[in-house]
């Protein structure tokens, strides 16, 4: 890959920039909403059906839509009428997607202690274009920095990593520059920042990674292998701890092995005691647009698909609107 993948699709991008262009079926969907919360209690089947069975791009339109049509922001409906996972999901699911993610930040720093899982899967690993979509409509949403929000709610050396990833510093992918000795210099550095004479230099291992593009950083892996017989994955979960490293190995795998990374992903939120329901609300809406990739890895990963576990992980209309997020993806997905 020339450069780390975009996970908004193309219309999305689009939209950001203030050129929606809509089509009868959107407004179809925006007044199937209408009448889903209108009276007594929500018809929540209704809303699956119609907020569910949208694709990230529909979803985008309709956010744009509701509001030009109605006078309020879709999520706001949403939150009133919904609660606990389902109605947070729903939250979600009626926002832009870039909205959707800048949700996402706000609700991982807000309270005591910031969620680390939640916003470094958001901020890390992204394409120089949607970081600075994210930023764009982070201020726009909230009116606050992002840069700044995360220096003032992160500390340490996962602090230099977020950071380093908001700056958006990733080259484009040039044969003539990243040539074999580009290559072999950089197998070098890293090699010389995880074992500096005053320990490993994480700043520069994470400004390494994050101006890396992918096509480059994977010779540099392969050339690591070759003269250290470890690859950077080793080298990295030997210098660092704790979140940090969870951060900075999900920074590297979504830049060398994204659909597996986000595979991954997906099942840490299934493991252990109870289930993540905030973390694997987040990603499949996230990862939807690529679900059909990352979906082929977990099967070969778990020999389970990532339907079957929300099926086994979860319950009612909550499990419902993820199943029908992951058909929507995915037509006749196993």
């Amino acid at each position: 890959m020339n450069k780390s993948i975009n996970l908004y699709p193309d219309e999305v991008h689009k939209a950001s920039l203030g050129a929606p262009e809509y089509y009868p079926e959107i407004d179809d969907a925006c007044e199937e909403i209408n009448k889903a919360t209108k009276g007594l209690g929500t018809d929540e089947d209704a809303l699956i059906a119609t907020i569910g069975s949208k694709n990230t791009v529909e979803r985008s339109l309709i956010a744009y839509r509701y509001q030009e049509k109605y006078g309020k922001e879709l999520k706001e409906l949403m939150k009133k009428e919904n609660s606990g996972d389902f109605g947070f999901l729903a939250q979600l699911l009626s926002l832009p997607a870039p909205d959707a993610d800048a949700k996402i930040i706000r609700k991982a720093t807000k309270g005591l202690g910031t969620d680390e899982k939640l916003l470094y899967t958001v901020i890390c690993g992204r394409s120089n274009d949607e970081i600075d979509i994210l930023k764009k409509t982070y201020f726009k949403r909230y009116n606050t920095d992002l840069t700044n929000l995360v220096s003032s709610e992160t500390h340490g050396d996962i602090k230099k990593l977020y950071l380093t990833c908001l700056r958006g510093v990733e080259e484009t992918y040039d044969p003539k520059y990243h040539n074999a000795s580009k290559v072999e210099e950089g197998a070098k550095t890293f090699r010389r920042k995880c074992r500096g004479r005053r320990g490993t230099y994480e700043g520069a291992l994470f400004e390494f990674i994050c101006k890396s593009p992918p096509q480059y950083l994977q010779m540099v892996d392969d050339a690591y292998v070759k003269a250290y017989h470890v690859n950077l994955r080793y080298a990295l979960k030997k210098e660092l701890r704790g979140k940090t490293e969870d951060a900075a190995l999900f920074t590297l795998g979504m830049k060398l092995r994204p659909y597996i990374t986000a595979a991954k992903l997906i099942k840490s939120t299934c493991a252990g005691m109870g289930t993540d329901e905030l973390g694997l609300s987040c990603a499949i809406l996230r990862y939807q647009h690529i679900l059909p990739q990352v979906m082929v890895e977990h099967i070969k990963l778990f020999e389970k698909s990532i339907g079957d576990r929300v099926s086994s992980e979860t319950g009612g209309d909550y499990k419902q609107l993820l199943l029908e997020m992951i058909r929507v993806a995915w037509p006749g997905a196993p």
